[in-house]
C-alpha cells in the first residue's frame, strides 16, 4: 500500500468541513494529553512510537479500515516510520507534513465580512495554536491585527489580493506567542502601533496606541477606534471597526473571558477585567460581532472555520459575562486559572525586543495550546 501525505492545511479543510478522521498520535502520552489535533468528527489512537519500534501487529485491529488514517508525531520523522509499517501490513495510511510543528504554524484565511464603504476583513486562524489575528483592507490598503511570527504568510495573501500592509496593531503585549508586528514593520514600513501602557520597557520604536485613535485605511475613512480594555494585561486595547466589528483581542472569547496573571497582576488587575467586561462593553452595541484573539476549543468554530459571534449573544450565553457577585468572579479569575502558556515569560521578553531566540527556540517557546483564557 501507498504512504500517503497530508499537509497542514489539507487537515484544516477536514476540520472546518467537519469531516472524519482517525488520528494515530505517536508521540509521548504526557504530550497528546496536553496538545492534539482537535477535530469534532475525529478519533484517536495514542501509542507512543518506541513502543512500535519491533512492530505495528499489535495495533492493526485498533485502526480502522473504513476511515482515513493520519499519523502524526512531533517533526514528522517517527511518523513516517510507523507510516510506512502500516502500509507494509496492508493498511492505507497517510503522514503529517512537517508533524505538530508545522501544524502549530498553519494559518488559513477566512473573510468574515464585508466594511460598508467597500473593503472586507479577513481573520487568520492558526488552527493549531488557537490563536486567531486580523487584515482589514480597503482601496489597496491593509490594517493587521494581533500577526504572529509567520509572516510571510500575511504578505503574500496581501500581494495575492492587491493591497499593501500600511498599519500593525498589538492589542497588547502577548505572552502566549511571538508577535510578528516588528518584522512585517521592517519589510513593510508599515506603521507598529502598540499600547503605550504595555510598551514601557520595550526597546524599539513604536507608535503608541491610546484610547479614541482612530484610522483611516485606503481613500475611504474606515472607522477603526481603539477602545481602553485594561484587564488581561494593563495596556489592552480593543478595536470597533466599521461599526460592525469589536476586536476584542485576549479580553473576552466566545466561550471564555481572559485571564490577568500573565504579568504577574492577578489580584490588582481582575477589576479592570470586571470593569471592561461589565462596564465597557455593555456601553457598546450589542449588535458588533466580537472577533477575539484567540480561542480555547474547536467548538467555538463556526460552520465555515471562523471565531465570531454577536455581543448580545455573548452577553447572554457566556458564562463570564453573567456573575453579578464581584467577589465570585474575583474568585473565578484569580483561583480557576489553568497553567500558563508555555514559556511565556521569554516570549513576553520576545516582545518586548529585549531577547531575540533564533527560529527553533521560537517554535519551541510557542509549542502547546493557547492559555489566555479563564472558564
Amino acid at each position: 500500500m501507498t504512504v500517503n501525505t497530508m499537509t497542514s492545511k489539507e487537515v484544516t479543510k477536514k476540520v472546518f468541513n467537519k469531516e472524519e478522521l482517525f488520528i494515530l498520535d505517536v508521540r509521548n502520552e504526557n504530550d497528546f494529553q496536553d496538545w492534539k489535533i482537535e477535530g469534532e468528527n475525529f478519533d484517536y489512537l495514542n501509542i507512543p512510537y518506541f513502543e512500535l519500534l519491533d512492530g505495528v501487529e499489535e495495533i492493526i485491529e485498533k485502526i480502522p479500515t473504513d476511515k482515513e488514517v493520519l499519523v502524526v508525531c512531533a517533526k514528522e520523522g517517527s511518523s513516517v516510520m510507523v507510516a510506512e509499517m502500516l502500509s507494509e501490513a496492508g493498511l492505507s495510511v497517510s503522514y503529517l507534513k512537517g508533524g505538530m510543528k508545522v501544524w502549530s504554524e498553519h494559518l488559513e484565511p477566512v473573510k468574515v465580512g464585508g466594511l460598508n464603504e467597500g473593503g472586507e476583513i479577513y481573520q487568520f486562524v492558526r488552527i493549531g495554536k488557537g490563536c486567531l489575528s486580523y487584515m482589514v483592507v480597503s482601496n489597496g490598503e491593509a490594517a493587521l491585527f494581533d500577526a504572529t511570527r509567520m509572516t510571510d504568510i500575511y504578505l503574500d495573501f496581501a500581494e495575492s489580493i492587491g493591497t499593501r500592509i500600511t498599519h500593525v496593531f498589538d492589542t497588547h503585549l502577548h505572552a502566549d506567542h511571538i508577535s510578528g508586528g516588528r518584522t512585517i514593520t521592517e519589510k513593510t514600513g508599515a506603521t507598529y502601533w502598540l499600547p503605550s501602557k504595555d510598551a514601557t520597557e520595550v526597546t524599539f520604536v513604536y507608535q503608541p496606541l491610546e484610547d479614541g485613535n482612530d484610522l483611516t485605511i485606503g481613500n475611504t475613512t474606515i472607522n477603526i477606534h481603539a477602545l481602553y480594555s485594561p484587564g488581561h494585561t494593563i495596556g489592552s486595547t480593543s478595536f470597533v471597526v466599521d461599526k460592525k466589528f469589536l476586536l476584542s483581542g485576549d479580553i473576552l472569547f466566545i466561550d471564555s473571558i481572559g485571564r490577568p496573571d500573565l504579568a504577574g497582576k492577578a489580584e490588582d488587575w481582575v477589576g479592570d477585567l470586571r470593569e471592561t467586561l461589565y462596564k465597557r462593553y455593555r456601553e457598546l452595541s450589542e449588535d458588533l460581532l466580537v472577533l477575539p484573539a484567540h480561542f480555547m476549543i474547536i467548538d467555538e468554530l463556526n460552520d465555515d472555520g471562523s471565531v465570531s459571534e454577536k455581543l448580545g449573544t455573548l452577553f447572554a450565553k457566556n458564562h463570564g459575562l453573567n456573575i453579578n457577585d464581584e467577589n465570585e468572579f474575583r474568585k473565578m479569575v484569580t483561583e480557576n486559572l489553568p497553567p500558563q502558556p508555555n514559556a511565556y515569560q521569554e516570549i513576553r521578553e520576545t516582545n518586548m525586543g529585549k531577547i531575540n531566540p533564533d527560529l527553533d527556540k521560537q517554535r519551541e517557546m510557542e509549542i502547546g495550546p493557547n492559555r489566555c483564557a479563564v472558564r
